[in-house]
């Protein structure tokens, strides 16, 4: 059988960040509440020259570079924010790439699992076909009302990847395990702007969908625990990676270490908790692009993997979750560049708390035409409105 999975790997973010010490320090809370509560140092928040499209296309341009377009006859755009209710995002992240006609468009919705769906979907066209690649780009800005329990859990951040066969990143494994529950703990409705949340239950509902989806794949013969080395979690705040560790090992007797910091004691096996949750935790709740923001943070900072089995949990509000598996390919530290992330990390724009709260409320509502101020050095922006359509550009 053909090895699968994926290729290359790019992560992309908003223009600006806040500071959650201030943003705590600003509504006089403990800033504890945040950094270790939630597990949370930083946010991304776009720019209003940004958007989920704007970011993918970035997160998916250094991979067109390295890789050429020859063999793409698909672009699958995973995100729960989209801007449209018919035109897939990922149709004007095709013009910005300048990919060819003869590449499909699609966009994938189920809250956060939508990434994991897409990669699914990648392995089933290039195993029919392995001559062919398939670009996914998981793209999402996490908004919450202000002042609201949810509000230091938002963030923006974009995963391209390349899915192709003989990968050299990660071979995804066949088997898999599929949890899915119809529950109200998360939703975003078309006449809001942000999202409604019940947190209590999400936590809840995302311990027990772990549990339901790591059983099915134990039932339909997948590999024990004891055979996976290094274990993702979708990551809506990294804390819940740490709740998801302790559930995990719950359910399979396993001792798994939960420390999130390097400063944190480790008992247990260690499964690469802490380096997982290096990126999420600045760039905040991503959506669709957090499970594999883990995934590039893993890569980038492990540099012994290869031959490793990662177990990958994602998680889609809702609910839809699947627990699945994947072997590290030799020389992936040869193709990853930690560097890069922390230049793009390190380069946002910090916001005054003041000047963030302002961006929060800003809406562009489709009826009037706007041409928005340009902020963002991202090699693409999101240029205005115009007949009621939103235009783009490159920077």
């Amino acid at each position: 059988m053909t090895a699968i999975g994926i290729h290359d790997l790019e992560l992309a973010t908003a223009h600006h960040v806040v500071d959650l010490t201030g943003l705590a320090e600003s509504k006089s809370i403990d800033p504890a509440k945040y950094v270790l509560g939630l597990g949370q140092t930083e946010m991304s928040v776009p720019a209003p020259d940004e958007d989920i499209v704007t970011m993918g296309a970035a997160a998916a341009l250094p991979i067109l570079e390295r890789n050429g377009t020859e063999g793409i006859r698909t672009l699958l755009f995973a995100t729960e924010s989209g801007v449209d209710q018919s035109k897939a995002a990922g149709v004007s992240a095709h013009a910005l790439l300048n990919l060819p006609s003869s590449v499909r468009v699609v966009e994938f919705k189920q809250a956060c699992y939508a990434g994991t769906a897409a990669l699914q979907s990648a392995i089933g066209i290039v195993s029919r076909n392995p001559g062919e690649r398939v670009l996914i780009i998981a793209s999402d800005v996490a908004r919450y009302d202000l002042d609201s329990a949810a509000e230091p859990t938002q963030g923006a951040g974009a995963v391209a990847m390349l899915v192709a066969a003989d990968p050299a990143l990660v071979e995804i494994e066949p088997l898999n395990g599929i949890a899915t529950a119809d529950v109200d703990d998360f939703w975003r409705p078309n006449d809001s702007s942000t999202a409604i949340v019940d947190g209590a239950l999400s936590v809840s509902a995302y311990l027990d969908a772990l549990t339901g989806a790591w059983n099915d794949l134990a039932e339909r013969g997948g590999p024990g625990i004891d055979e996976i080395d290094r274990i993702l979690y979708h990551q809506p705040f990294t804390k819940m990676a740490k709740k998801a560790q302790q559930r995990l090992a719950e359910v399979t007797g396993a001792q798994l270490s939960t420390a999130l910091s390097e400063n944190e004691a480790s008992v247990g096996r260690e499964t690469g908790l802490e380096m997982g949750s290096r990126y999420n935790r600045r760039l905040g709740n991503s959506y669709t692009a957090s499970l594999y923001a883990a995934l590039a943070a893993l890569l980038d900072h492990d540099k012994g993997l290869a031959g490793n089995r990662l177990g990958f949990f994602s998680y889609g509000s809702g609910s839809v979750s699947e627990f699945f598996t994947g072997i590290v390919q030799p020389g992936y530290d040869e193709r990853r560049d930690a560097a890069r992330a922390a230049r793009m990390l390190d380069g946002r724009a910090p916001l005054e708390i003041a000047d963030y709260r302002e961006l929060h409320g800003a809406e562009y509502p489709s009826a009037a035409d706007l041409e928005t101020s340009r902020v963002t050095a991202s090699p693409f922006r999101f240029a205005g409105i115009r007949n009621r359509a939103r235009r783009y550009e490159r920077s």
